[in-house]
């Protein structure tokens, strides 16, 4: 684990009498273990050098002498965490100094402590130089400008190797702008477009000042690829039904599933109705180590006893496996935010049976995400239904010609993560006769970014605004894989409201209410259909998720931002559990008694299922609440939540059913 960039200079150095690194360093983690900052050392044949911070906070250096022989040079100044440092090593062939030296940038004093080698530093043979890391450590922080001279004064010199980090910033190449034009290659993905030392705050975007954003943020963390080699293959049979699979494991007395969809032919359906599978959220959420695991020993027991009773479980949670890498709501080692995910190394929460929420005493499930869309998919193998399932990654690549075939799409529980190509197929779908229904909350929330360069690679910046687990430093809002302002869609002028009627307005514990069929719902003749054969005055006062079929994040319909002026609330949901507890997203909060909307914050903590007509005899249903899905296996899937969603995929996939535009 670890990023780190590293470059074969050939026999470049190894032809250097005496020579300086030089760079500019923010570190952010310090006083734990060695933190190199330009490495070329063999410490098995004791040949090289590598410039490093000590575990005591002080720069220094360790050389090789020969024969498996190094000595670490202590006695360097002392670094700052957090703060913006010149660093440079100096190596004098004549004399055998080593000086090593400190500046605060732009300001302060240069901290010097030169010391006489007992004897000359033996050059490597075929050793690549490493920036941010060792062969035994990794660096926590900012790096920029990392340089190399042939002589140990920096001075007069122009340097011979200069790794220029603001360029090409949406790959993994560092380009040397010095003489021998020896670029690089980045590992495991650090993050990019980050502010540097001499960064203004005029410009908040990379792309309008990338000289000020020449720095790159190192984590000894990060892991972009497991990088595990090939040890089975094994070809799906042609006529395998498009649908939700797993990779069964067994080796001894354990097990292991890997889950897998299978989608249809590329341009083909093989059903009327498709499900959309969130795999970009799962892939954002995966690993996800939750605070309460680290912080309440009591909800970690509750996990571990129920995942060991609960028949089906999957006993490994997240938290306890750091080695694969945590999800983008998990903080780095040194206290920043993790902003790239990737599915190229396990996803322990993807799982069948992964438990996200431990309530073994009011037996609910407390699924999230993949777990919890089998909710939906079971349900319609109950009642009949011959669906496809497709995936994010189609919908991202093949736009609206995966969708146009279908005469209604679905999505799953919690579709929160999405690109803009993703969006545009969406509208246009929509916008062009489809039936598009979303069960969920708390969707198409986040605008995300993929790597051109790794396909599986997913980023999230969480910028101004937002319900979020951290958030991104100033003038880092911008992603680095498409060169995009990040964050919350919202932000970027695409509301939720507007594709699908509402969108997030508040959050809580994981437990569930009901909804109150409003007038509308039951008498206006364009939604009455809806609850034909629910005689109920309320619906969804059960369910495996929370006990309610609207809880946990819930989303309500707001026509100042994007509400179709026709569409109609079908039903609202109502008496919310206090001990949630219920708190408004903070997008909705303009000060403590002021709301945006203007509304009291009560009447905001709710879940509107909305219906409205779209152009060319389409339509969009919505539930707003996270926990709907968790409902719909009831009573053996007889109850009023499986009634009116059967009511709704009925109308929507029948090609006869009419849902003209109303007047205006």
């Amino acid at each position: 684990r670890g990023s780190f960039a590293v470059v074969d200079l050939g026999e470049h150095l190894a032809k250097l009498q005496s020579f300086s690194l030089t760079a500019t360093i923010w570190p952010t983690r310090l006083g734990f273990t060695p933190q190199p900052i330009i490495s070329w050392l063999d410490p098995a044949k004791g040949s090289g050098i590598s410039f490093e911070i000590g575990a005591d906070r002080k720069l220094t250096a360790i050389v090789g002498h020969g024969q498996g022989r190094t000595a670490r040079i202590d006695g360097g100044p002392l670094v700052t965490e957090r703060a913006w440092q010149d660093m440079t090593c100096q190596f004098d062939a004549t004399t055998k100094s080593l000086t090593i030296s400190l500046t605060p940038h732009g300001h302060g004093k240069t901290l010097t402590q030169t010391m006489t080698l007992s004897a000359p530093i033996e050059r490597p043979d075929g050793t690549k130089l490493c920036i941010g890391a060792s062969p035994i450590a990794t660096f926590d922080g900012k790096i920029e400008h990392p340089k190399i001279f042939a002589a140990a004064d920096t001075a007069t010199k122009a340097a011979l190797f200069h790794w220029d980090f603001s360029q090409e910033m949406d790959t993994d190449r560092i380009i040397d702008t010095g003489s021998l034009k020896c670029d690089g290659t980045l590992v495991n993905t650090p993050a990019r477009a980050m502010t540097g030392s001499n960064w203004t705050g005029r410009e908040m975007c990379f792309r309008h000042a990338t000289g000020e954003y020449a720095a790159i943020h190192f984590h000894s963390d990060d892991l972009d690829d497991c990088r595990w080699p090939v040890t089975h293959e094994w070809a799906l049979p042609a006529d395998v039904k498009s649908g939700a699979y797993a990779l069964l494991l067994q080796v001894g007395g354990q097990e292991e599933n890997i889950p897998f969809f299978v989608v249809p032919p590329k341009g083909k359906q093989t059903a009327k109705i498709a499900v959309l599978a969130s795999t970009f959220t799962y892939t954002i959420y995966h690993n996800h180590a939750r605070p309460e695991w680290q912080r309440d020993a009591a909800w970690k027991n509750a996990w571990i006893k129920q995942s060991a009773e609960w028949e089906g479980a999957y006993p490994h949670n997240a938290a306890q496996h750091p080695e694969y890498g945590w999800s983008t709501y998990n903080f780095h080692t040194d206290g920043s935010g993790i902003h790239a995910a990737s599915w190229l190394r396990p996803m322990l929460n993807v799982r069948i049976g992964y438990i996200t929420y431990p309530y073994p005493d009011i037996r609910a499930s407390g699924l999230r995400h993949y777990p919890a869309d089998s909710h939906l998919m079971s349900w319609l193998e109950a009642k009949g239904y011959d669906f496809d399932v497709i995936t994010d990654w189609e919908l991202h690549t093949e736009g609206l010609d995966l969708l146009k075939g279908y005469a209604t799409v679905l999505t799953g529980s919690h579709p929160e993560y999405h690109t803009g190509e993703m969006l545009d197929a969406l509208e246009a779908y929509r916008d062009s006769g489809g039936r598009l229904i979303y069960l969920g909350g708390n969707g198409f929330y986040w605008k995300v970014a993929l790597n051109k360069a790794r396909p599986g690679q997913i980023e999230i910046r969480r910028a101004e605004g937002g319900i979020r687990a951290w958030a991104a430093e100033p003038g880092e809002y911008y992603n680095q894989f498409d060169g995009e302002y990040g964050g919350l869609w919202r932000r970027n002028a695409r509301p939720p409201q507007k594709l699908v009627g509402v969108g997030f307005t508040a959050q809580g514990n994981f437990v569930g209410s009901h909804y109150r069929i409003t007038d509308a719902g039951r008498k206006d003749p364009r939604t009455s259909w809806i609850f034909n054969g629910v005689p109920d005055e309320t619906v969804g006062r059960f369910g495996l998720s929370g006990h309610g079929a609207a809880g946990f994040e819930l989303d309500r319909v707001d026509y100042r931002l994007g509400t179709p002026r026709h569409a109609l609330v079908v039903a609202a949901s109502e008496d919310h559990p206090p001990e949630a507890p219920w708190v408004l997203v903070p997008e909705e909060q303009l000060t403590h008694i002021q709301t945006w909307s203007g509304e009291p914050i009560p009447q905001l903590i709710r879940a509107d299922m909305t219906f409205f007509e779209t152009p060319g005899n389409g339509a969009v249903f919505s539930t707003g609440s996270i926990t709907f899905c968790g409902s719909l296996p009831a009573n053996d899937y007889d109850n009023n939540i499986s009634k009116l969603l059967q009511n709704v995929v009925d109308r929507f996939s029948d090609p006869n059913a009419k849902f003209p535009m109303p007047n205006a």
